[in-house]
């Protein structure tokens, strides 16, 4: 019998919304960066993006989806969202925060609905990847699509 594909959250609602993707999996017996992963994958580090959960001096939660090979700014990501500073989330809190795992977090289908950005160079491009909801997966998808499900805006941010 063949193994059924176990569907994350984001794959359901990107079927939900009737978003067209691809799903692309590779071998995950450990963490990835994602640079590693779009060698895995075969593709330009610039075309894979990365998710980031921050968290602001508000102590609230700010998901930031920029390309792999690049680093967050912390000060863009703190004015794009009106804080005054931001820091990474502590990684014990990464899944109790997110229903995700390090490795397979991504900006659609969270416990909640974070303010939300993407990169603006991600709007040249045709398609993306981004975290398909567990280590092992991507989807490949338009920018736009990601835009609008995952309820995010583009800006600066590296």
């Amino acid at each position: 019998m063949a193994k059924k594909e176990m569907k994350t959250n984001a794959m359901r609602i990107l079927e939900r919304e009737k978003v067209p993707f691809e799903l692309v999996t590779y071998e995950c017996e450990e963490f990835h960066s994602g640079t590693e992963v779009a060698k895995l994958l075969g593709q330009p580090v610039d075309e894979v993006y990365k998710t980031l959960v921050t968290v602001g001096k508000s102590k609230q939660y700010y998901v930031f989806v920029i390309p792999t090979n690049a680093e967050i700014d912390f000060k863009k990501a703190a004015k794009a969202v009106g804080e005054k500073s931001l820091e990474m989330i502590p990684l014990a809190d990464l899944t109790k925060v997110t229903g995700y795992i390090r490795g397979g977090t991504t900006a659609v289908g969270m416990k909640k609905q974070f303010p939300t950005i993407i990169q603006e160079d991600a709007k040249a491009k045709t398609l993306i990847y981004v975290s398909g909801g567990k280590p092992g997966t991507q989807m490949q998808l338009r920018p736009d699509d990601l835009l609008r499900v995952a309820r995010a805006k583009y800006d600066d941010v590296i």
